[in-house]
């Protein structure tokens, strides 16, 4: 298995700097989720006409690679599905002309449950599929909200209906608001697991506490050996949201304890 980070845990760095401390770290790859001020990685500068050559140079030089293009779009909400799909389709152009193989959409914007209409969802999801076919991305549906127990995102796939759907895990969902051991998600999404996120956390008075690698109570170590069981051998990205949580500790700190902790782990499977 390779490690990752996604940029939403560092959002005052440049392209630049992740490159820099990645390499430092011996980290595989940088996960793309926004650049600065930036959300939308097709307006980003680095992947605009006149300079999207440099970047992949500039990648390849590094030795690392772009695993995913974690988009926005997401499918269960009427008033923002069909914007949704123009996303995910403008990523799916981006993703092949940089080489790489999957983006990220969701069927709800938030990781708990919400009240989303899946059936919708799995309509548009089903119509990104159907645009992807015939390039080399693949589109990933992320283990969030109401897809975020093992059981659910199985009937969702069949609910779809494409043989190019398949899945993001995000390993804090699964645990966090469903209660689902690892070894059980694994069982019931493992053929179609192409990617995973990781972080960590506890709840305290009834909310998510995000907290570093190992100082929570997700059980990291179980989802690497179902993972490892299941012969997994692409990316565990850390999704560390101090976009979204600007209190949390800093990246520089958290990447790097990250790395050794997640070696550690991996090293004794």
């Amino acid at each position: 298995m390779k490690l990752s980070f996604s940029t939403l845990g560092c959002p005052r760095w440049s392209f630049d700097e992740m490159l820099t401390i990645a390499k430092d770290l011996h980290i595989d790859g940088i996960e793309i989720r926004g650049l600065g001020r930036t959300m939308y990685a097709p307006d980003m500068d680095i992947f605009s006409p006149k300079n999207i050559s440099a970047t992949a140079a500039r990648l390849a030089e590094t030795g690392l690679c772009i695993p995913i293009l974690t988009s926005g779009a997401y499918f269960a909400h009427a008033g923002a599905a069909d914007n949704s799909v123009g996303e995910a389709c403008a990523y799916i152009d981006l993703a092949e002309k940089l080489n790489v193989p999957y983006i990220r959409v969701m069927a709800e914007p938030t990781p708990e449950p919400g009240s989303g209409d899946l059936r919708l969802a799995a309509e548009k999801y089903a119509q990104v599929c159907d645009y992807a076919r015939g390039t080399t991305v693949t589109p990933l549906i992320e283990t969030n909200g109401l897809l975020a127990s093992g059981e659910a995102m199985l009937e969702f796939l069949k609910l779809t209906n494409r043989d190019n759907a398949a899945v993001l895990w995000d390993i804090h969902h699964t645990v966090r608001y469903f209660g689902e051991a690892p070894e059980t998600t694994v069982k019931l999404l493992g053929k179609y697991i192409r990617h995973a996120h990781i972080k960590d956390s506890v709840m305290k008075n009834g909310a998510v506490e995000y907290r570093m690698m190992g100082y929570g109570d997700i059980p990291a170590q179980d989802a690497l050996k179902a993972l490892s069981a299941a012969g997994y051998d692409g990316f565990i990205s850390l999704e560390w949201v101090k976009r979204w949580n600007p209190d949390l500790e800093e990246p520089g700190i958290v990447f790097a304890y990250f790395c050794t902790y997640m070696n550690y782990l991996l090293s004794i499977l």
